[in-house]
């Protein structure tokens, strides 16, 4: 054998761009999690602390206090059960509705297959704020003896569903719509030569294939609805029945608020939409990638 030496692989030397690109990249990190990071801070300190001070100091004590008073003062465990009423419902409806819409625009073809989508996805451009005081008004002239606790539509956990779902469908028809047109038609076609069914077609063939933009939306779909304050302010009167975004204000005084009790309550309220990002986080990203390697 002889005695040569494989010759050392030479590192390649450091760019002044890359670095550049990571000190970027890492400041826009931390000023993105910079207020979360905040709210953390505060909520761990008592106010009297704070108060004396000042927020921008060394704490002296780090305690979960505001995080016990926030849950219990604002009844959370009530709030949390009115917003999964809500929540739930509305986001299973949305996908049902809008795969339904988005299967028939993509896998059929009739002429008003481009009307009918664009009629569902301009719903998005209207801005909410436009249709508030013909949807109030609908809403209070709205009779459902029986169904709600209300008598109306109006105050109801089923009025809310409703809307959301009026208005997520639309967009989440535009995504589904694009994505079952990347399916290939030959299973359509092998699948009807067979005898299958329309039904059959949309929930045992394209919807399968689906579950990866299915989950994103559903994740989307759940932030969104979970988040939402304006539609429940104006739509629901009865503090009980408002979600868990309105039941920060409880922890709100008439002449007192403590800020440190409030920022503890917001990162509790947080939870649930974190809790959903992390059980379909694979499938959140998939279904974001999905298309990108394509040609």
């Amino acid at each position: 054998m002889s005695g040569t030496t494989l010759p050392l692989k030479r590192r390649a030397p450091v760019r002044p761009a890359r670095v550049l690109l990571h000190v970027f990249l890492a400041g826009t990190a931390l000023a993105w999690l910079a207020p979360l990071l905040w709210a953390v801070f505060s909520a761990l300190r008592p106010y009297g602390e704070t108060s004396a001070k000042g927020y921008v100091s060394w704490p002296d004590k780090l305690s979960l206090d505001n995080f016990t008073n926030a849950f219990e003062q604002s009844d959370m465990t009530h709030y949390f059960g009115t917003t999964l009423l809500i929540a739930v419902p509305a986001v299973l409806l949305t996908l049902f509705l809008s795969s339904c819409v988005a299967f028939y625009v993509s896998r059929f073809d009739f002429r008003v297959n481009l009307a009918l989508l664009l009629v569902f996805t301009a719903g998005n451009l209207l801005p909410q704020q436009v249709v508030i005081t013909p949807l109030y008004r609908l809403y209070l002239l709205t009779d459902l003896p029986g169904i709600t606790a209300s008598g109306k539509l109006y105050d109801s956990a089923l009025g809310l569903v409703l809307i959301h779902v009026a208005f997520q469908s639309g967009f989440c028809a535009f995504v589904l719509s694009n994505y079952m047109r990347s399916l290939p038609h030959e299973l359509t076609e092998a699948a009807l030569v067979d005898g299958a069914s329309v039904w059959r077609l949309y929930w045992q063939i394209t919807l399968p294939l689906c579950k990866p933009a299915m989950a994103a939306l559903a994740t989307l779909l759940s932030i969104w609805i979970y988040n939402d304050f304006f539609w429940a302010l104006v739509l629901i009167s009865t503090g009980e029945n408002m979600p868990i975004t309105s039941a920060l204000n409880n922890l709100s005084g008439q002449y007192f608020t403590d800020p440190n009790l409030i920022a503890a309550g917001s990162l509790l309220t947080a939870i649930p939409t974190l809790v959903v990002y992390f059980v379909l986080q694979r499938q959140f990203v998939s279904g974001l990638t999905l298309g990108s390697n394509k040609g």
